[in-house]
């Protein structure tokens, strides 16, 4: 799993292309920022990539395919988030946590992100290409992704006041938590021109907040009751879910 979501940043960014309100270096640039350059990775079946390709010529080369927006899908194991199949796909892309739907004049397609590492110092993303259902995910409005995400925060904060002070697991998190105070006034880098200002601030919420979900799910919880661990569990997987929406609703708001 990429610990930067490339795919929250491409379908944000290739929205804003499409859109006329980004260049496609600019949207390249924005997915390859902090994980390196992209390329396609192994392609099976009857689809319009070419292996090894680089991320801006397979985009490029899309658009004579009809290339017409990007959706962003962030499933887990038990909540597919954004995916409609077919099985491939939702496999790869619940294993990786991420994954871009891309609608063509054929269908729709989707894109799975693996990192790509070659020898001791290159270091990349791999897209794999998928056929995909011709079916349009669940939406997810932003203002029920926002209403649902400050709910979380409440209930998550009650679980985790079962459990110990959050603060003593460390001052990584610590940090994390005060910077969710700046979280409206400061801009998320991972957003496009075309966005609404709700989905900047949501975005950016969100964005620090599942640092917080990542850094406390990598806590042990060492000395803590078997009611305890379940009670942070609950916690994690209450946040976890709110994050991920609210990210789907804000990357993916300039394609609504």
């Amino acid at each position: 799993m990429l610990r930067e979501l490339s795919s929250a940043q491409l379908v944000a960014w290739g929205n804003a292309w499409l859109a006329g309100r980004a260049g496609l270096d600019d949207a390249v640039s924005a997915a390859e920022r902090d994980t390196g350059p992209h390329v396609i990775g192994a392609v099976d079946g009857d689809l319009p990539f070419e292996a090894g390709a680089p991320l801006r010529s397979a985009l490029a080369k899309l658009r004579s395919h009809g290339l017409s927006s990007f959706r962003l899908c962030l499933p887990v194991p038990g909540d597919p988030l954004g995916l409609v199949g077919g099985t491939e796909l939702n496999k790869d892309a619940v294993d990786a946590r991420e994954a871009v739907l891309m609608r063509l004049d054929r269908g729709k397609v989707g894109l799975v992100p693996h990192q790509d590492r070659r020898g001791s110092s290159y270091v990349g993303v791999a897209w794999t290409p998928y056929p995909a259902a011709d079916a349009d995910p669940e939406p997810v409005p932003l203002p029920d992704a926002e209403h649902r995400l400050q709910a979380a925060m409440r209930e998550s904060a009650a679980l985790f006041g079962q459990v110990d002070d959050i603060s003593s697991w460390g001052p990584e998190v610590t940090q994390a938590l005060a910077d969710l105070r700046d979280a409206d006034r400061a801009p998320t880098p991972g957003l496009a021109p075309g966005h609404p200002q709700r989905a900047h601030r949501l975005a950016a919420q969100a964005d620090r907040l599942a640092v917080v979900v990542r850094l406390a799910d990598d806590d042990e919880g060492r000395g803590l009751s078997s009611a305890q661990m379940q009670s942070r569990r609950e916690a994690l997987r209450v946040l976890d879910s709110a994050v991920r929406r609210a990210r789907v609703a804000a990357y993916g708001a300039a394609a609504d």
